[in-house]
């Protein structure tokens, strides 16, 4: 962030080295949300299913209806309100994701509800963006209708999941039993799937987030019954995601935060973050009366899913360039989301400082009560 206000951030952000640099934290993404894939326990996910879904459903709707009253209260129209209410929902989930790897909290309840929750709401995401492309297409007068978009991401889901489960059942354990057990193949073999499903994904509109964690998850049981050669292949793919491409990530997140935006449209900015950040707490903590979440669990992920600076970037540029909302509007976007981008790494980091020990405690006495 600090980089952003000098000549080298001047640089960095020019034409001619901005691409470099994105592309450098796309993979950066790439792998490190591959990895993190890995340590997810999907027996765990299942078990917890039902309150993923509750949790996903309360912190994305809390948002959207508070930054609609926000839009509304200001004089703003039905449909602006309807969209910008819609990019208070999703989570930026490779942003508090690799926190979580640092805090050794993902196979906790805390990270498997964080990531849980952020992978459902990359549905959103995708529908959102497909959305704004439909309502612009028809602004412009374009010749795509509603029907041919929704046909399309529904195509894309179904063959989504179709390759996954080819992946799964057919075509990775036959390549892994053609491979010799050594790090070399199995390395190669994990970047083929890695590549294989974020580039599908990030192709047909799915999102690369969900392709690099799901290709994770597919290569779990490969690395496991590797042994010792997939638990050193894995070491290789921390050192790469978190010795390099990791920090190259977050300088790009920091580089691209704005904080003049701040200046220009205070108010208007401020008034969306609140919404944002106040409606996932709010569902969040909807789940503690449910006796779903205890008070410091929801704290702790109430604050960890309100990460932005993703997928409502890109919509608000989108509807700036089609005209349909001004230059305040868009600032204002992107000044709320910039500020989680901020407070989300630092909020997140005092509660762990101060709780993580017993959220860690707390999952490992679950864990001893089941096996009972």
């Amino acid at each position: 962030m600090g980089a952003h206000y000098t000549p080298l951030g001047e640089r960095l952000l020019s034409a001619d080295s901005q691409g470099m640099l994105t592309f450098l934290a796309q993979l950066g993404v790439l792998f490190l949300l591959f990895f993190i894939g890995q340590q997810i326990d999907m027996g765990e996910i299942r078990r917890m299913s039902r309150d993923i879904v509750w949790l996903t459903v309360l912190n994305t709707a809390f948002p959207f209806i508070l930054g609609v009253a926000v839009m509304i209260s200001l004089g703003y129209g039905w449909l602006i309100a309807f969209v910008v209410g819609l990019t208070r929902m999703p989570t930026a989930e490779a942003v508090i994701v690799p926190i979580l790897d640092e805090f050794n909290l993902v196979r906790t309840r805390v990270g498997q509800f964080i990531i849980g929750a952020g992978v459902l709401d990359d549905v959103i995401e995708v529908f959102l963006v497909a959305f704004v492309s439909v309502w612009i297409g028809e602004k412009a007068g374009g010749a795509t209708g509603p029907e041919s978009e929704i046909l399309s991401v529904f195509v894309s889901l179904v063959v989504f999941v179709l390759m996954t489960w080819a992946g799964h059942v057919w075509i990775i354990p036959r390549i892994e039993g053609w491979l010799p057990k050594r790090p070399r193949n199995l390395l190669m073999l994990a970047v083929l799937i890695m590549f294989s499903f974020g580039g599908f994904s990030e192709y047909t509109g799915l999102g690369m987030v969900v392709g690099a964690i799901v290709a994770g998850v597919l290569t779990r049981p490969v690395f496991e019954r590797a042994g010792d050669v997939g638990e050193q292949t894995s070491l290789v793919f921390r050192a790469i995601s978190y010795g390099f491409l990791g920090p190259v990530f977050f300088f790009w997140v920091g580089l691209s935060v704005d904080l003049g935006g701040l200046v220009r449209a205070p108010e208007l900015a401020i008034a969306l973050y609140l919404a944002g950040t106040i409606g996932k707490l709010l569902g969040v903590f909807a789940m503690v009366p449910l006796k779903k979440l205890q008070t410091r669990e929801a704290w702790v992920i109430g604050v960890g899913l309100d990460a932005r600076l993703t997928t409502e970037i890109i919509v608000a540029k989108l509807l700036l360039d089609a005209g349909l909302i001004d230059v305040s509007l868009f600032t204002a976007l992107v000044s709320a989301s910039s500020i989680t981008a901020f407070t989300v790494p630092l909020g997140f980091t005092l509660l762990v400082r101060a709780w993580g020990t017993e959220l860690r405690s707390a999952h490992s006495g679950e864990k001893a009560e089941a096996a009972n």
